[in-house]
């Protein structure tokens, strides 16, 4: 073999140091758990006996052929002897220190795997609103042990796998992975966040992502990954050698090999074959033929869209005949799917050729019509419309029409330009509705709280939850407000001002008694599953429960009575930190 000097090196370097070890535990020394050496140390031992095992070899008859089969077994047995460990291991795994959020690592001990499956099930059929996110992002990302009751690890793992594919945090992700190691054991993600990064036409971050792996691959697609990763930096030895070792352990794909082969430069004859099989396929395909050329289908993976259009790989949409319907309809495609800009497409809209009468009955007739034809006709219609009423009721059309197709990102960037273009006050009431919820997807940034000291919850003592007062501070500046207040007979305390009071109690702020006709405790029932959760000190699964009812909801539009009930729990779970975020969300006056 090309390598055989340097698969030597390290296959006698691993003998020589399982020797090592099982002769110190023969002698009765210590017993070494050989998983948590330090990486140094064992990069000291091999480099000390490199030499001493190159001349061992020299001094033997060994074959290539026995080289593999020592190899092969070596790996086996380390396999084996990992499995043995790992059973015995208790896994921790996460991100975020258990005391950020008032939580500790037996946070899931007590929960039931059924409860646990049950809520990760009506999870995942929802589209969770950032603020559930962020809650369910500390649940499943802080460092604790896994829940054992009723569940197995692989059932939490792809529980936390799915969440995080969803809702695609690629740093998150990478982080994640990173951190804990567990490339093996979340294949699923790895594969997820690499592939991500290639469709962006990124590979520098995905294989800088595979330069801080420590651990060996085991994934057959991130194996390969990592092999081009090594060929793409140069480093063609290791890449050959972590490649051929693949092989012997019995890994083929002639793809995959015909690609490295002209990579490495062992060919000159370009395969031109091209797979879609995956992203990384699609790659090389690119990659190694310079006069690649691809047009995509219908049925073209999201990936290769966007690899294609990252790539600038895609089709002139101006060299595209209007009368070609097909590729016509994949441009529409393309363009919810954001490989296409809008603006490609509705340029495309414009060249079709309409008569007056046409553009004129366009409600009626575009319903005769294919639905291309139809979208054009509405669409320049809409541009030689300047009433508004008519206007709205031609983008309402339009939009249905996309919505009907499953493709409503198509109609999205240009519906909002022609929107803010209107007169708010000139929109009639039937098509309210529709103004406020096709402009309510933006997100109001860099709102500032604006303080209002005569109201109780609107005042500068929430800052409290920020972290701006301390204990001694924050009872007397409220007993100075609820002085003032109750002066005001006109006063009505609210059900806000009574959540940031009850609030205040719970953290052990003294509040004069004298106080307590200002108002009463809201009167609200705390359901039987979650108040069992609190007292069996479940927090991990109250919080998801918490998740589950917020759900698709963003905190601020939810109902006081909820934001009570929700408060009331994060009291009695003392994690003050998750709490303190939802305060500072639904309190304070922000403009």
């Amino acid at each position: 073999m090309r390598i055989l000097k340097l698969l030597n090196k390290i296959s006698l370097s691993i003998i020589f140091l399982i020797l090592l070890l099982a002769t110190k535990v023969i002698a009765e020394e210590t017993p070494v758990d050989i998983w948590n050496i330090d990486k140094k140390e064992i990069e000291k031992i091999s480099t000390e006996n490199l030499t001493s095992t190159e001349e061992i070899l020299e001094n033997k008859n060994i074959t290539e052929t026995d080289i593999y089969k020592m190899q092969s077994q070596n790996q086996q047995d380390l396999i084996e002897l990992d499995s043995v460990v790992k059973s015995q291991e208790v896994k921790i795994v996460g991100l975020y220190d258990p005391e950020d959020n008032g939580l500790d690592i037996n946070m899931w001990i007590n929960s039931d795997g059924v409860k646990l499956k049950n809520i990760f099930e009506s999870i995942e059929n929802m589209n969770l609103s950032k603020d559930a996110n962020e809650i369910l992002d500390i649940a499943l990302l802080t460092n604790a042990y896994y829940p054992s009751k009723n569940i197995t690890e692989d059932e939490f793992s792809k529980f936390k796998s799915n969440w995080l594919i969803k809702y695609s945090n690629l740093d998150l992700i990478e982080e994640y992975l990173i951190k804990n190691q567990i490339i093996n054991e979340s294949p699923d993600v790895a594969r997820y966040l690499v592939d991500q990064y290639l469709s962006q036409s990124n590979v520098e971050r995905s294989c800088e992502f595979f330069s801080k792996i420590l651990v060996p691959i085991n994934d057959d697609y991130l194996s390969k990954f990592n092999v081009y990763c090594l060929i793409n930096n140069n480093q063609i030895d290791e890449a050959i050698l972590i490649y051929d070792l693949k092989k012997e352990l019995g890994f083929k794909d002639q793809y995959f090999e015909k690609k490295v082969n002209f990579l490495v430069g062992y060919t000159e004859e370009i395969d031109e074959t091209i797979s879609e099989n995956s992203i990384l396929d699609f790659h090389l395909a690119h990659r190694t033929n310079p006069k690649f050329s691809f047009e995509p289908k219908e049925d073209t993976s999201k990936l290769i869209w966007k690899y294609l259009s990252t790539s600038n790989l895609l089709f002139n949409v101006d060299e595209i005949e209007i009368t070609d319907i097909d590729k016509i309809a994949i441009v529409e495609k393309a363009v919810h799917e954001k490989n296409y800009s809008e603006n490609d497409l509705y340029e495309l809209y414009k060249r079709f050729q309409f008569k007056i009468d046409q553009l004129l009955n366009a409600t009626e007739l575009y319903k005769s019509l294919p639905s291309i034809e139809a979208k054009a006709l509405i669409y320049q219609r809409i541009l030689l419309t300047s009433e508004t009423s008519k206007k709205l009721e031609l983008m309402k059309i339009l939009k249905d029409i996309f919505i009907k197709e499953n493709i409503s990102l198509a109609f999205d960037e240009e519906l909002k330009k022609f929107l803010k273009e209107m007169n708010p006050d000139t929109i009639p009431a039937n098509f309210t509705t529709f103004y406020t919820a096709s402009l309510n997807s933006e997100e109001k940034l860099d709102k500032k709280i604006k303080f209002n000291n005569k109201i109780i919850h609107q005042s500068k003592l929430i800052s409290y939850f920020g972290g701006e007062y301390s204990k001694k501070d924050i009872e007397n500046e409220v007993d100075e407000l609820l002085k003032e207040i109750k002066k005001d007979k006109k006063y009505f305390v609210s059900k806000k001002d009574i959540i940031f009071l009850e609030t205040l109690k719970s953290d052990g702020v003294e509040i004069s008694k004298k106080y307590d006709d200002l108002y009463e405790i809201i009167q609200t029932e705390m359901p039987a599953d979650i108040q069992n959760m609190i007292d069996n000190n479940e927090k991990a699964l109250a919080l998801l429960r918490i998740t589950q009812v917020i759900g698709e909801d963003k905190i601020e539009n939810m109902d006081d009575d909820t934001i009570y009930f929700l408060i009331n729990t994060l009291n009695q779970l003392n994690v003050d930190s998750i709490r303190n975020k939802i305060l500072l969300k639904v309190l304070p006056l922000k403009v």
